[in-house]
């Protein structure tokens, strides 16, 4: 009888042991973009909400690799093609929050949970066709990366940081980066919503855009309307300034929503 016992001890002191181990190889995952911050990383730090899993394992976000030829389907992008994880897909009518870049040299931080022994880092972005309130297709991004890191299976640091040049863009886009593991046939993707603040002309090899939402400064572009939808890139004046939308809008008045917000000042006109 005490011989029973014991083994039934030894028996459940193991399943502990493997679930603890288990939850513990999922709480330490991988890695993330943390500056800028990745969608993930602004769901961890609850700038974001309504994140679902990824708000405690932003690290998590894994998925096929072979991007752009293979990899997650379009729409699933930015989840890594993981289910769980489908609210980094949403594209929240646009209103992800966006960090501040300007054409030119960006320094971009992964943070790491797990040391895998890499392949490359790839760093791509939207073109022309990109609207910020639709989940992200490979038509949207330039498929040849802006930047490639090759790390040879090294293993990287807890931190990373890469130098990436950003061409010229005007407005709101999204930067795509990917950790390509070189001992597994997976990658972990990260989305990072940036706006270029109205600054460059855009890339002359990006297909022409359908909508022309001003011209110039901005200064010449129609008065802000309470009662008007304007789109992201949507330009309008407002007591003798010009802005431009960020994302989707009504009824917000210009001047008024902070540097965080919709409408970003162009001139004074």
């Amino acid at each position: 009888m005490r011989k029973s016992r014991k083994i039934i001890l030894s028996i459940a002191g193991a399943a502990t042991l493997a679930v603890s181990v288990s939850m513990a190889a999922l709480a330490w995952g991988h890695g993330y973009t943390s500056d800028p911050p990745s969608r993930s990383a602004l769901c961890a730090s609850g700038e974001v909400t309504n994140c679902g899993n990824i708000q405690y394992e932003p690290q998590s976000v894994e998925g096929p690799k072979g991007f752009p030829a293979a990899g997650p389907a379009d729409g699933s992008i930015c989840s890594g093609g993981n289910g769980q994880f489908s609210q980094l897909d949403d594209p929240r009518g646009g209103n992800w929050p966006t960090t501040s870049v300007s054409a030119g040299p960006r320094t971009f931080t992964w943070t790491m949970t797990a040391r895998h022994s890499t392949a490359t880092f790839d760093y791509y972005i939207t073109n022309a066709n990109y609207d910020p309130a639709q989940p992200l297709t490979r038509a949207d991004l330039g498929l040849t990366p802006i930047a490639s890191f090759n790390m040879g299976g090294a293993q990287p640091d807890h931190t990373m940081t890469q130098t990436v040049t950003l061409p010229s863009r005007t407005g709101q886009h999204l930067v795509l980066a990917v950790w390509n593991i070189a001992d597994t046939a997976n990658a972990f993707y990260s989305c990072i919503d940036v706006d270029f603040g109205g600054g460059g002309s855009g890339d002359p090899s990006d297909p022409p855009t359908t909508t022309d939402p001003g011209t110039g400064d901005g200064c010449d572009a129609p008065a802000w309307a309470s009662g008007s939808v304007y789109n992201g890139g949507a330009e309008v004046t407002h007591n003798g300034t010009a802005y431009r939308a960020s994302w989707w809008t009504q009824g917000e008045e210009p001047g008024t929503t902070g540097e965080w917000g919709v409408w970003r000042q162009t001139a004074t006109c």
